[in-house]
């Protein structure tokens, strides 16, 4: 009878090892989203990048300096992050039109999260070979009703009759591997 108790309680011990084992497992698996990096090519507006799923399409009208303005998104979601490229359509190419157009999705960005717009200067990748200059910022915020902490990662730039949003909102950093693979994806063409 206690050589069947001692079994017992050894396979209890086990099972419930396992349990703990499948628990921690599931719970690690949960945590860390899955990224199923593809290529996305929008010739409408004109530029590529990777994406961690597949994307979802949105356009709205926006104010810029009084003027409507279209802007078409394509967004995709990974885990807790939201990878997004946002292209304002401009009436025209204009040096003024360009910057009014950055100096709205810059200070737009951080007013989401409650941060000061801060942006530093980067170089955006051509498809066809060389670069453009552009805007990079991180910022960490509170945003929403509930207040929640984001990050916001993003690169603005302008190239023509556009101007471009590539940027990622997250419930926290990010592995700087995910935050690499889509701004050194994104490309003008």
């Amino acid at each position: 009878m206690a050589g069947a108790a001692s079994r017992l309680q050894r396979a209890r011990a086990v099972l419930g090892t396992a349990a703990c084992a499948l628990a921690l497992g599931g719970a690690l698996a949960a945590c860390s989203p899955t990224f199923d990096w593809r290529t996305i090519m929008n010739n409408d507006n004109g530029y590529t990048v990777d994406l961690p799923a597949k994307p979802g399409n949105d356009q709205r009208v926006v104010q810029i300096g009084g003027t409507p303005m279209q802007m078409a998104m394509q967004t995709a979601e990974a885990g807790d992050a939201l990878f997004a490229v946002g292209t304002v359509m401009l009436p025209n190419d204009g040096d003024a039109t360009q910057r009014a157009a950055l100096e709205f999705l810059r200070t737009g960005l951080a007013r989401n999260v409650g941060a000061a717009p801060d942006a530093h200067a980067v170089q955006i990748p051509l498809a066809a070979g060389g670069q453009v200059l552009g805007l990079e910022m991180k910022l960490t915020g509170e945003a929403g009703s509930q207040h929640e902490t984001r990050t916001v990662y993003a690169r603005l730039v302008a190239r023509g009759r556009h101007v471009y949003q590539a940027a990622i909102i997250a419930s926290g950093p990010l592995q700087q591997e995910q935050v690499d693979q889509f701004f050194s994806s994104f490309q003008l063409y």
